[in-house]
């Protein structure tokens, strides 16, 4: 490729789309095709029909009203077509100069006039038709169909694609058919006239399925190989002993664990017991109990010396666990000169200075943190165990400079990663393949479910009656708002007008609000007001999303709730529920200009309204948004799957799966070459 410098528009877009090998562009496959096999008599056309006819130019002229426009007139010998171009170069008036014979593509459109049509494809008639339906490929505006078409058909010539998959294993692939990938690649891109066009739109044709099932086995391989390459790598031995600090903990709980909370105490503490580095994910939904289980592992990291971190997205979720866990551990540790230590990118200079000695010495026994605690100053004696809480708010490069953060040579820390979104299947079985997965799927006693009602803005009013009914019973209200200020291209209700406009009508009840924009010392101190039942009503942004636990509060209100996505949605319910008192989530939506809700938002109100499992909302969620925006930023800089979908191919991905041990046993050399030519160096980042 040559220097940067040196390339031509075209070619830099090429490299910005990634398309950079040969293998590249023979899989960059096309959006849609447009039909050149056949030419159309416009007599037998259709209104709305894209058509391609052949006719003779009989007029040409620039129009001036109601806008300047280039207007051509073609009689193909059965009816005439105006077509109309509202941008045109002189070279395309010349083209169409009166007397000449075309070919026409567009679409038709009928009226009163006769047949016209708007900026369709025109070229000079002759020459023999395409045998293959014409691809259309998803482009860059620096980057023509033209140029694109024919770097795909050069790289489709020049690529390697002899097979990858030994033949014997290829019948175990989930396939119906059996095509070669050079045989379905040519195919994809060059259709013949007569193929369904909704079996190659839905994918479902036996050339997709051979691409999806290579892409899966690509995907696990790759997982397969990094969780042998970790399973080589080297932890601490990390056991629970009898009257250690685990079991001291456990006595010491004001409260009984739940059978699953049990069950997955005993998973985590039998991987840190093996001196190979624990990669498991705490899996459970809102309210579940995980930092309970969290605090019991580092009970079991901590007895015999070394140390654990434990790393949130936010600080008001870093600051509840750092609460609870100085709550249950700190009077265990005490008496052995150890201390738990908080880090936040807020903190004032002494503060911070003292904790990293602490940290540095190995008296801080425990950290607990924001992204704070990641940073290059922060200095370990002896870190075995990192947990990292919703994970999936972190990228790959903030999880691996955690798991960088451990002094011995040679060893990982163990890596407990939790998240209250929980995994579906078909999920865990691809995205997290190389991951163990522990999943709580018990409430504790004494949650009560909490009722969701879908409310248009309209009924405003109605929700405020109700806050003042619960507030006379001495309850507590949330009411959550997208945005804190106005923009005009998101005309929403901010947070500073809705708290004001509840101030007026709650007189005599304290009204809080809370936003990312507060400084650290102000947000604390609204939240030690509610969490202490002086204030009634908190007005707050997504910040309450994760972690907050205030048991008197039974009534969450979510403003503009057709903005959020289901899981945000399901998190923020999990705010209530948490007492013995009844509680209701209030989904306060605002139908469109039409009046009507666009059809993902209708999803998934729906979805709230009709379930409180956590695993159910995974589901759906993964049906409306698909993997990537599902999986956050775990696979950021990573493929995440083009070809496949896991809501349809899971055959295919369950074939993959018990495809790729057995492929990476008996033909290693064959599966390291699958994985590099279809993830090329991206499959690193599969391995955080």
């Amino acid at each position: 490729m040559p220097a940067t410098a040196t390339l031509s528009a075209p070619q830099k877009a090429l490299q910005k789309m990634g398309l950079v090998r040969d293998i590249d562009l023979a899989l960059h496959l096309p959006l849609r095709y447009e039909d050149e096999t056949r030419i159309v008599k416009l007599r037998d056309a259709r209104e709305g029909e894209t058509v391609q006819f052949e006719g003779t130019v009989t007029d040409n002229h620039v129009a001036f009203r109601p806008r300047r426009q280039l207007v051509v007139t073609v009689d193909d010998g059965s009816d005439t077509c105006v077509l109309r171009f509202f941008s045109f170069y002189p070279s395309q008036q010349k083209a169409l100069a009166v007397g000449n014979r075309v070919v026409v593509r567009g679409e038709l459109k009928g009226g009163f006039m006769g047949w016209s049509m708007v900026h369709p494809s025109c070229r000079a008639a002759g020459g023999a038709l395409p045998e293959a339906l014409t691809p259309v490929y998803s482009t860059v505006a620096s980057l023509p169909q033209a140029y694109l078409r024919k770097a795909v058909q050069s790289g489709l010539v020049r690529a390697d694609l002899s097979e990858t998959v030994p033949a014997e294993l290829l019948p175990q692939l989930g396939l119906r058919e059996a095509w070669t990938l050079r045989d379905a690649l040519q195919f994809l891109h060059h259709p013949g006239p007569d193929v369904s066009l909704a079996a190659l739109e839905d994918r479902s044709h036996p050339a997709w399925q051979r691409l999806k099932a290579e892409e899966l086995l690509a995907q696990q391989l790759s997982q397969l190989e990094s969780k042998r390459e970790r399973d080589e790598l080297r932890a601490p031995r990390l056991a629970a002993k009898a009257g250690g600090l685990h079991e001291q903990l456990l006595k010491a709980l004001p409260f009984a664990l739940t059978s699953a909370q049990r069950r997955v105490g005993e998973e985590i503490a039998a991987d840190l017991g093996r001196p190979v580095p624990m990669h498991r994910l705490l899996q459970g939904d809102v309210g579940s109990g995980k930092t309970v289980v969290a605090a019991l592992a580092a009970a079991v990291a901590i007895d015999p010396g070394w140390q654990c971190a434990l790393m949130a997205p936010t600080e008001i979720l870093a600051e509840q666990h750092f609460r609870k866990l100085i709550g249950w551990l700190e009077p265990l540790l005490t008496p052995r000169s150890l201390t738990v230590a908080w880090l936040t990118g807020g903190q004032k200079k002494k503060e911070r200075t003292e904790m990293l000695e602490r940290i540095a010495s190995g008296e801080a026994a425990l950290v607990v943190g924001t992204h704070a605690v990641i940073q290059e100053q922060v200095q370990f004696k002896r870190l075995a165990l990192a947990i990292i809480d919703e994970q999936h708010r972190f990228g790959v490069a903030q999880r691996l400079a955690l798991r960088g953060k451990m002094n011995e040579p040679g060893q990982e820390p163990h890596l407990l990663m939790m998240s209250a979104t929980p995994i579906p299947r078909t999920l865990a079985m691809s995205y997290y393949a190389d991951l163990d997965v522990s999943t709580l799927d018990e409430l504790p006693p004494g949650r009560t479910p909490v009722i969701t009602k879908v409310v248009a803005d309209s009924r405003r009013e109605e929700v405020v009656e109700r806050i003042r009914s619960q507030l006379t019973e001495g309850r507590q209200v949330y009411w959550v708002c997208p945005l804190i200020e106005e923009s005009e291209a998101l005309d929403l209700t901010n947070a500073t007008a809705t708290h004001e406009a509840l101030q007026a009508a709650l007189p005599g009840v304290m009204v809080g609000l809370l936003h990312s924009r507060m400084p650290p010392a102000e947000k604390k101190a609204v939240m030690s007001l509610f969490a202490g039942a002086q204030m009634g009503v908190l007005v707050s942004t997504t910040v309450i999303e994760v972690g907050v636990d205030v048991p008197n509060a039974s009534l969450m209100v979510i403003e503009h709730a057709e903005r959020f996505g289901l899981s945000q949605l399901h998190q923020l319910r999990g705010r209530v529920g948490r007492g013995a008192a009844a509680s209701a989530c209030v989904l306060l939506y605002s139908p469109g200009e039409n009046g009507r809700l666009g059809e993902t938002a209708r999803a998934r109100l729906k979805a709230m309204a009709e379930t409180n499992d956590g695993f159910e909302i995974a589901r759906r969620d993964l049906e409306i948004r698909g993997p990537g925006e599902f999986l956050g930023a775990r696979q950021s800089g990573a493929p995440l799957l083009r070809f496949a979908d896991l809501a349809t191919d899971t055959h295919l991905l369950q074939a993959a799966r018990a495809l790729a041990p057995l492929m990476l046993d008996r033909f290693p050399d064959d599966a390291r070459r699958h994985v590099s030519r279809w993830l090329g160096g991206k499959s690193e980042y599969l391995k955080a």
